[in-house]
């Protein structure tokens, strides 16, 4: 199929699949003139590409990960580098979570001294 064809079906735009391709996620084959051609199974693996995408993985993780994930079969490897993917989600949450309430006290110090007059504490 060609990448037109291959964009409509997944709702993916070209330029993302020739990123894709670029990465090292997505393979084409190239026909007469240099046009791409995507074999059987490229809608899926977009598809399957996106969703990884989606949990916030990074294209040399999807690219590490592909190999085992392509074939639809769970494992051990695979689970592992998810579950670690997660931890690593957790441990920013758990910043962002810290950060916010950093931000929190200041806004409440800040309005404190909006309320009453008084300046902000340096400290």
């Amino acid at each position: 199929m060609r990448i037109g064809e291959l964009a409509a079906l997944t709702a993916v735009s070209v330029r993302a699949l020739r990123y894709y391709e670029e990465q090292g996620l997505l393979v084409a084959e190239r026909g007469p003139g240099s046009r791409r051609r995507y074999p059987e199974g490229s809608v899926d693996r977009v598809r399957l590409i996106q969703r990884l995408y989606a949990a916030g993985l990074s294209s040399r993780t999807i690219r590490e990960l592909l190999p085992r994930a392509a074939n639809g079969e769970a494992t051990p490897e695979l689970l592992e580098r998810l579950s670690a993917e997660r931890r690593r989600l957790d441990g920013q949450i758990d910043d962002l979570v810290s950060t916010r309430g950093e931000l929190d006290a200041v806004i409440a110090l800040a309005t404190e001294s909006r309320r009453t007059g008084r300046r902000c504490p340096q400290h």
